[in-house]
């Protein structure tokens, strides 16, 4: 077996242990890493440039990726005497669009949401392109594996057959982004239900997968509250604390709305919401959940859904989208994290007090 993952809790260093191992690659090792958001990957070279002196490695985003090694080569191979003529983020096709229309604007330009599967067709088209592939790249590395989606399931499992050795990292509980969020293909493991994806190729014999349960970010407090987000019936280990500074104030609390404001003025809290449209009436700088991922904050403020505050208060679970959006906001704090509810319900948190 020569391919692996890695799920790492929050806070475990997941990018900067594909750093570190990029830096004692051999000499002469073809490596590409692939990560999904362009924050990841401006953040990736920037580590490699100044620890690694680039190794050379390749960094590039997953829809580059698929367009530098699969559209750009082999398009013609689907479609005769036809080039492509750049990208298209935000586009759709026509609903009953055919042929070059499925997959192109009139410019030839590639529709993001279709790039997954006008990839897979060129892949299924010729062999050529996987041995071209293998001739480029002994291994491919990639950071939070968990937001690949539709078809990108289908590119990933015909890696794991190949060649190249194949090296992945990521957090299915912080599986808050998606390659293509509309799509349907493969939808039943999107985000968090990915787990299943990757333990049904362990069960075949084409991936190891290992558990890293240390977090450096969040206190053990905070890292025993995100592990309860999620049921146990997920299986993950339970997280470890690597942090052991102590302040004044550590920990998880609730808030009541009456004490916010003092709350915030002493501790300076970053303040996360699910949606613009949540804690309307709380006149504080709110960031949204999603937009937060991969930040580290020293203490978080929270205004719940309704939701949330079933899960706080009744033990409701969360279905696995809102667990995702609720484990990163809560996993960004280091020292204190602490959620405006103003009646505890069977909670057994504490209440901060003025």
């Amino acid at each position: 077996m020569h391919n692996f993952l890695t799920l790492a809790v929050a806070g475990a260093r997941k990018t900067q242990g594909l750093v570190d191992y990029c830096k004692v690659l051999p000499s002469g090792r073809k490596v590409a890493l692939l990560t999904f958001t362009q924050t990841n990957q401006q953040e990736v070279k920037s580590r490699l440039a100044s620890q690694a002196g680039s190794a050379g490695v390749d960094v590039m985003g997953w829809y580059t990726f698929l367009i530098r090694h699969f559209a750009q080569p082999f398009l013609p191979f689907k479609f005769p005497g036809e080039r492509v003529g750049g990208f298209d983020f935000e586009g759709r096709p026509n609903r009953f669009a055919m042929g070059k229309n499925r997959f192109m604007s009139t410019q030839n330009e590639i529709y993001a949401c279709e790039l997954g599967r006008l990839a897979l067709e060129l892949l299924e088209a010729t062999p050529a392109l996987l041995h071209r592939l293998e001739c480029i790249y002994d291994e491919i590395l990639i950071d939070e594996v968990q937001d690949l989606a539709g078809y990108d399931w289908e590119i990933l499992d015909a890696l794991l057959r190949s060649k190249i050795q194949i090296r992945m990292v990521g957090d299915v509980r912080q599986a808050v982004l998606s390659t293509n969020p509309r799509g349907q293909k493969n939808k039943k493991f999107g985000y968090a239900a990915s787990l299943v994806w990757f333990r049904q190729r362990e069960a075949e014999g084409r991936l190891n997968i290992t558990y890293t349960e240390t977090t450096y970010r969040c206190r053990q407090e905070i890292a025993a509250f995100s592990d309860s987000i999620f049921d146990a019936n997920w299986g993950f280990p339970s997280t470890i604390s690597n942090n052991n500074h102590e302040t004044d104030h550590d920990g998880v609390y609730l808030v009541r709305t009456e004490h916010v404001y003092e709350y915030f003025s002493r501790y300076n809290p970053q303040c996360l919401r699910n949606s613009k449209t949540s804690a309307k009436h709380l006149d504080l700088p709110f960031r949204n959940f999603k937009v937060v991922k991969g930040a580290t904050y020293e203490r978080v403020l929270i205004a719940p859904t309704q939701n949330i505050e079933n899960f706080i208060k009744k033990g409701t679970p969360l279905e696995s989208t809102a667990a995702t959006a609720f484990y990163v906001a809560v996993t960004r704090a280091k020292q204190s994290l602490a959620i405006i509810i103003d009646q505890p319900g069977n909670s057994k948190l504490p209440y901060w007090t003025p």
